[in-house]
């Protein structure tokens, strides 16, 4: 449940930005709680031709979720599967990677760093999220070599945050989500799913759980965590028998490849905290109620959050932390796409689609 707030925190971190290929707001909120865990990645121009967009849910803690807001888009351009315009096996090596590069010495520090930033503000600022802007977000040219140091068989965090993400380049759309945040599509103003949620009680998910020898007790991973895939929590990746991907919580995402085309309307990424209030139907149709009364899309995004805020702790939903992306196509979008690379396609829906 978390630890409640006698009245929510209801300032707003919101911010718009657009190219020649789309227009996204975002708003978060810490709502009820008593910290903020959630943290983004809002970059429109990661490079040229690329778009990189990414909701991150901490839990036990902020500290993972604002390391992937610094760190994972990085890694999908350092990537060299993302040279040969395979977007998709780069992002899902660049989620492996966070728990690679929060281990060892330079893993502790990097964390130990994040993790004080939050001391030095006070008021309101306690309450936002971090995250990248300009060249502090993607300039990045280390190598992250390894340290010496007292900290040299640092496992990793046991805290931990889901990483949904969004990735456009031409008309090409690539999704890569670990855990319970979501991201949506509106087409044609029906919402399909483009992400899965990665509760433990999934059949995958259950299987790989019980057969990497875990448990599940009240809903969660060994009656404690309420997601089967994470970055971080490396408690739960300590078998060394088994690869990544089949560890009792894993960080291997889901991939989805989309082509986009002129009836799609936009895009949402959005932690569980929105999902726990509304359907990715009702999301997308509120969404196309206000898109065309608002001054901007971040103003429809904290429209959400407010319609989203509990009025009290006693019901438990509308409590969380609340964190929502909007990207918004300019169309037409094949004009966009010319020097997009062929990649593999899938329409949206391919794992699951919303019509409630």
């Amino acid at each position: 449940m978390g630890i409640y707030l006698s009245t929510p925190k209801t300032e707003k971190f919101s911010e718009d930005g657009e190219n020649d290929r789309l227009r996204f707001g975002l708003s978060s909120m810490q709502g009820w709680r008593a910290t903020m865990e959630d943290a983004h990645a809002a970059l429109p121009d990661l490079d040229d031709c690329t778009s990189f967009f990414g909701v991150y849910d901490g839990h036990g803690g902020k500290v993972v979720a604002k390391f992937c807001a610094k760190y994972l888009h990085t890694q999908v351009l350092k990537n060299e599967a993302s040279l040969t315009g395979d977007l998709g096996t780069s992002v899902q090596r660049a989620f492996l990677r966070m728990d690679e590069m929060m281990q060892g010495q330079r893993g502790w520090r990097e964390l130990a760093v994040l993790g004080d930033k939050i001391n030095k503000f006070t008021g309101m600022i306690e309450g936002l999220i971090w995250s990248p802007r300009g060249s502090d977000s993607n300039n990045h040219e280390d190598d992250w070599a390894f340290e010496e140091g007292p900290h040299s068989d640092f496992s990793g965090p046991t805290s931990g945050s889901t990483a949904c993400v969004a990735i456009m380049r031409g008309n090409q759309l690539v999704v890569a989500n670990a855990g319970d945040s979501r991201c949506v599509i509106s087409r044609k103003g029906q919402a399909y799913n483009l992400s899965r949620d990665h509760k433990p009680e999934l059949e995958a998910e259950r299987e790989r759980i019980l057969k990497a020898g875990g448990f599940i007790h009240g809903g969660r991973v060994n009656g404690s965590l309420n997601l089967a895939r994470a970055i971080g929590d490396m408690e739960f990746k300590q078998n060394k028998f088994l690869p990544v991907e089949k560890q009792i919580v894993t960080a291997n995402p889901d991939v989805n490849n989309v082509e986009l085309c002129d009836d799609d309307d936009f895009i949402v990424l959005a932690c569980d905290g929105i999902w726990d209030c509304m359907s990715s139907q009702q999301l997308v149709d509120f969404i196309h109620e206000h898109i065309n009364k608002e001054t901007s899309l971040s103003a429809v995004c904290e429209k959400v959050l407010d319609r989203c805020l509990a009025p009290s702790t006693l019901g438990g939903e509308g409590c969380d932390n609340m964190t929502m992306i909007l990207v918004q196509f300019k169309k037409p979008i094949n004009s966009n796409a010319a020097s997009a690379e062929q990649s593999t396609q899938a329409t949206p829906g391919s794992e699951s689609s919303s019509a409630d």
